[in-house]
């Protein structure tokens, strides 16, 4: 697979998201550092923006999450903004509608997302990382849901979601104490999928995105959608759309490369198509 130089990254929501691209791999970066990257009303629209346009790039095959600086991948929602746009039930619907283009631009992304998570990763900054494919934490991470101690709930999707990965108990531990807890301990109950040295985590993930990144797309796009799928409960599945996606990689011309390059004994090249 070609490999560009690193694109200059572009400016979102006034700067607080960033968007950059070195070959097949986007990066998204939650650029608030001040405020630990706690998320903001605009910035969750500046990531929709940002996944529109990954998601119409056929050349990009992986997208990175990461925050800025070395103290928080996400911190949570910007409490700055509670105030004014969550003060109440009726204030909650409206900021769930101006910001659920962006929770809903990452539910629909197609292609693999990985969570580089360093520092604080709380509350809806955790909701984030668990849209995520893959979860990947530096030893010094801190994660877990402050909702209890703000006199808040987290929304029946993200603990849906949650309890996906760690199961009812763990799930119930997380709600109800409200504690941090560290990268061993969340690897450990199935929260992120690995826990690496601080000084290791840029390369490990970059290593990951880039095998990823030369895999087949049209496998991988079917193996994200079938994953998906089969966390919901049988009669909301898309059974046609995963037997189209099923028959689009044997259809297509990278399976035929992947036969021709095992034959060959080379690495294959694939196009998505």
């Amino acid at each position: 697979m070609e490999v560009s130089a690193h694109s200059a990254a572009r400016a979102y929501a006034g700067g607080k998201m960033l968007a950059a691209r070195q070959g097949a791999v986007g990066t998204i970066t939650f650029n608030q550092p001040e405020k630990h990257n706690a998320v903001s009303v605009e910035m969750w629209q500046g990531l929709a923006e940002i996944l529109t346009e990954f998601q119409a790039d056929p050349a990009l095959r992986v997208v990175i999450l990461t925050g800025a600086g070395e103290r928080a991948f996400v911190s949570g929602a910007d409490i700055s903004q509670f105030e004014q746009q969550r003060a109440d039930a009726e204030a909650q619907r409206q900021y769930d509608r101006l910001t659920g283009i962006g929770r809903t631009a990452l539910a629909a992304f197609s292609k693999p997302v990985i969570a580089r998570i360093r520092g604080f990763c709380l509350g809806g900054g955790l909701a984030i990382a668990m849209q995520a494919d893959l979860r990947i934490a530096s030893a010094d991470s801190r994660l877990g849901i402050p909702a209890a101690r703000l006199g808040l709930a987290y929304s029946l999707e993200a603990i849906a979601r949650l309890i996906s990965l760690v199961g009812p108990a763990h799930a119930r531990m997380l709600l109800y104490s409200g504690r941090r807890i560290d990268a061993a301990e969340a690897a450990r109950i199935g929260l992120i999928n690995q826990v690496v040295p601080t000084e290791e985590l840029s390369q490990v993930v970059d290593d990951l995105a880039a095998t990823i990144a030369e895999n087949a797309p049209l496998s991988v796009a079917a193996s994200k959608l079938c994953v998906e799928q089969l966390t919901r409960e049988p009669s909301a599945r898309d059974d046609g759309a995963i037997q189209r996606a099923i028959e689009a990689c044997f259809n297509s011309a990278d399976y035929r490369e992947g036969r021709l390059a095992f034959k060959e004994k080379r690495a294959p090249r694939f196009q998505g198509r």
